[in-house]
């Protein structure tokens, strides 16, 4: 495993927009967050950009991310947004200076498909957190968004959350992989299938229909994600949808008796996703994840 350099004052960031647009105005806002944190930013021409839903047509999406990866003085990338659209560059982007060189590449949603991608085929961590997007004059100054001030860093994160009731006690470790449902799904199958043996599994996910969760729960399964686990750890579930006939069950009830087979340690409730509570975590690093009937606890390890 090849760790990125952490980032020290003065390091410049990207940011990009390699999925769905993004309103300027709140980009820029979020760029003077992060240069009051004693980084330089370099915005891409991507950013306040639109072409139908997506920031830009596919070619310039690719075109920046391309060289944002490739470019030595860019230390870290923070996505501008997820939405749709990381998908469709994918398999065109060019990692071979990115893995003599790795930055840590910032992003959650859709960029899932990004960071699982990386992990299966390069071992290289990146970081699931907040985006530019999420950073707003109601956020910036929260424990969340300086999560990921602290991660760039180099903090070793060490994070409680609340007991829940359909939480399987347990302690254990392993390397921390996942993010949005909908997007893991969608990898299955494909050469960014990541091998879930040992790892521990974060799962979160939004405006989904229930019927839908349980689909793509039971794909994770038949697939195999499900079975070798380390631990699995359930983030924030917004916005969920129902049909005029009810699914009967929650997002949280679907994953519970999907998983209730298995052994391994299951916490529900992690502040991870589509939320202003949203943790930076260090996906590719091996965490402890310690679930008890008072508290929770996942702990990154030093490496």
């Amino acid at each position: 495993m090849k760790i990125p350099p952490y980032l020290k004052k003065g390091d410049l960031i990207g940011i990009t927009c390699s999925s769905s647009k993004m309103d300027l105005q709140a980009a820029e806002y979020a760029a003077g967050v992060i240069s009051s944190w004693g980084f330089r930013v370099h915005m891409g021409i991507t950013v306040g950009t639109s072409f139908h839903n997506f920031s830009a047509p596919d070619e310039l999406r690719l075109e920046e991310l391309q060289d944002m990866l490739d470019d030595p003085e860019i230390k870290a990338i923070i996505f501008g947004r997820g939405g749709y659209g990381m998908v469709c560059i994918l398999d065109k982007l060019d990692f071979s200076t990115f893995r003599k060189h790795p930055k840590w590449l910032c992003g959650y949603s859709d960029i899932t498909t990004l960071h699982t991608h990386i992990h299966q085929r390069y071992g290289i961590p990146t970081i699931h957190s907040m985006m530019c997007g999420g950073i707003t004059p109601d956020t910036a100054d929260n424990k969340y968004v300086d999560s990921l001030r602290q991660a760039l860093k180099g903090k070793t994160s060490k994070y409680s959350f609340d007991p829940h009731e359909m939480n399987r006690a347990g302690k254990t470790s392993g390397k921390l992989l996942g993010g949005n449902l909908s997007l893991l799904a969608n990898l299955s199958g494909t050469p960014s299938q990541p091998d879930t043996k040992g790892k521990i599994l974060l799962l979160e996910d939004i405006g989904e229909y229930r019927y839908n969760v349980d689909r793509m729960m039971y794909n994770l399964k038949r697939a195999g994600w499900l079975d070798k686990l380390a631990g699995l750890i359930v983030g924030s579930f917004t916005d969920g949808n129902e049909t005029d006939t009810p699914f009967g069950q929650t997002e949280y009830e679907i994953i519970h008796n999907m998983v209730k087979d298995y052994k391994y340690p299951v916490g529900f409730g992690f502040p991870s996703g589509h939320t202003a509570e949203n943790y930076a975590l260090k996906l590719g690093m091996t965490h402890e994840l310690h679930v008890t009937g008072k508290q929770c606890k996942l702990l990154q390890r030093d490496e």
